[in-house]
């Protein structure tokens, strides 16, 4: 059957068999991998169940899995008498009162090629996907990341001055990208939210010449001299934006600033030390955000990956003026399976009045000779992301942001060639999108969790590697347990929760879990 009529008759099916509150079910296709993707066009698409919270002694249950779950809905009773073993192994934890720290949210970037790629569907399908994304029928997104000027998944190089020493920045312009793509999606996706989107941006590479090799790649710093235009254009950026209906919520002082001292790295860079970060902050950024108006944006250090901790925060932070000016330290996981979690706890450790948050993240991103970086359907990296975003947030990290919010089949465009995967991949000659297992792993936090949800205790004295376990308590007072069972291997879950019970959960192997109740 052709997919268009598929598509329509489970809508059909769909709208006689499912009320609102069950969620409309997923079409899934295979592509050569261990798991499936779900189909989506301009007629239908999977949306998840309505967050209606069970009566008092039950919990909701939302379940993925390897084989045939996305978001699968069922409520169950807090047992109070104790349980039986259902599964192999049985893992118990413990919910309790303590709380950490205040989550910022979770999102995606809209980078030049994520917009592009949007753009590329029928209007319809475009509505279909940034509902998926940001409504109250989709994972609800809060947070979205976008690039000031060029970056790697741009079509092209750029920034909004390339007028060869115009250090009055006369020629600043937004760019094409700007107004023509990322803005009007930004608008779209937030007019779709509760709340609206909190946006944060973060720059790639100063123009080439206000750079030491001119370039906006490879090796090459931002020149002495050019410190203050470099802060202005960061103004002239917040009011272009601002004058075009999109309000800059936040700013990363720079994207990965180790890579510009790297000799020939391969797309737009530009190299800080911490020592150099922090004169540029105290002596120049800071002042002129302050100056401005613009002292109440919400400014991160580092952007770049762990490894740097806490190290990169020790030498921004232990100074008076930069710690007045930032308010938080970013990071990547490219690294994070080679550097232990305890770096972010150290680094809160040392700063508990600064937050840390995940401001980027990819799956198959690969170089210019890399086989095609998309797996569609590949459960293994819904696990990574599942896997990562919970050690990230039991370490005190406040949220995660993944990186392009689509990709073409190619997993592009990338002017430098580095393609990658991504959440939602879009077939454009079909009209067509898929949600890979990635967007699921996200939407189990994003769904559930709230802006402003504080994590609670969670602890075991019995949980194998492969299962691990995050919890939090949102400002309504909802409480959420989220579940990862990496192993092959079925397990019983039992939270002993001290005002309700015990909440069994019984774990298949490959799944992810998110419970809620009240």
């Amino acid at each position: 059957m052709d997919t268009m009529w598929l598509l329509l008759f489970v809508g059909i099916l769909a709208s006689i068999s499912y009320g609102q509150d069950e969620g409309l079910p997923c079409v899934p296709r295979t592509f050569d991998q261990n798991s499936f993707v779900c189909v989506c066009n301009a007629t239908y698409c999977d949306t998840l169940p309505r967050l209606s919270l069970p009566i008092e002694g039950k919990f909701a249950l939302y379940t993925s899995d390897l084989s045939s779950k996305r978001f699968f809905k069922s409520v169950h009773d807090f047992n109070t008498e104790g349980v039986g073993v259902t599964a192999s192994e049985v893992v118990n934890f413990t919910l309790g009162s303590t709380t950490y720290q205040t989550m910022l949210g979770w999102g995606g970037a809209f980078t030049d090629a994520a917009t592009l790629n949007i753009l590329t569907l029928s209007p319809e399908a475009q509505d279909v996907l940034l509902r998926s994304y940001f409504s109250e029928s989709g994972i609800e997104y809060n947070l979205g990341r976008i690039n000031m000027g060029g970056c790697d998944f741009s079509w092209r190089g750029y920034t909004c001055d390339d007028v060869e020493g115009d250090i009055t920045l006369e020629h600043f312009e937004l760019q094409p990208e700007d107004l023509e793509y990322k803005i009007p999606i930004i608008k779209r996706a937030a007019a779709m939210t509760e709340k609206g989107l909190n946006i944060f941006a973060s720059p790639w590479s100063a123009p080439a010449w206000m750079k030491t090799n001119n370039d906006y790649i490879g090796f090459g710093q931002l020149l002495k001299e050019m410190y203050q235009p470099w802060a202005n254009y960061f103004i002239k950026f917040l009011d272009g934006y601002a004058a075009n209906g999109v309000k800059i919520w936040g700013l990363t002082a720079e994207n990965e600033p180790a890579a510009g001292y790297i000799p020939f790295y391969p797309f737009n860079c530009m190299g800080f030390t911490a020592k150099e970060q922090l004169e540029w902050i105290t002596k120049y950024l800071g002042p002129t955000l302050e100056a401005h108006g613009y002292g109440d944006v919400i400014l991160m250090t580092l952007d770049d990956n762990r490894v740097f901790l806490p190290e990169w925060a020790e030498t921004v932070l232990n100074d008076a003026t930069a710690a007045q000016y930032v308010d938080g330290i970013a990071v990547h996981w490219y690294v994070d399976k080679l550097m232990s979690p305890d770096r972010l706890t150290n680094t809160h450790d040392k700063f508990p009045n600064h937050f840390i948050f995940a401001t980027e993240a990819c799956e198959g991103f690969g170089g210019p000779h890399a086989k095609n970086p998309i797996r569609l359907g590949m459960w293994d990296r819904l696990e990574n992301y599942a896997h990562d975003i919970i050690q990230d947030v039991n370490h005190w990290v406040t949220g995660w942001t993944d990186w392009n919010l689509a990709l073409d089949m190619k997993g592009g465009p990338n002017w430098a060639n580095m393609s990658a995967d991504a959440a939602i991949i879009i077939d454009k000659e079909k009209d067509e999108f898929y949600k890979n297992p990635m967007f699921y792993a996200m939407g189990h936090f994003s769904k559930f969790v709230k802006e402003g949800a504080v994590r609670l205790e969670l602890t075991s004295s019995s949980a194998p590697n492969q299962l691990e376990a995050t919890a939090f308590r949102n400002a309504d007072g909802t409480r959420v347990v989220v579940v990862l069972n990496r192993s092959e291997t079925a397990v019983e879950v039992r939270v002993q929760v001290e005002d309700q019970g015990t909440m069994v959960i019984d774990v298949e192997p490959r799944s992810l879990h998110t419970a809620i109740f009240a």
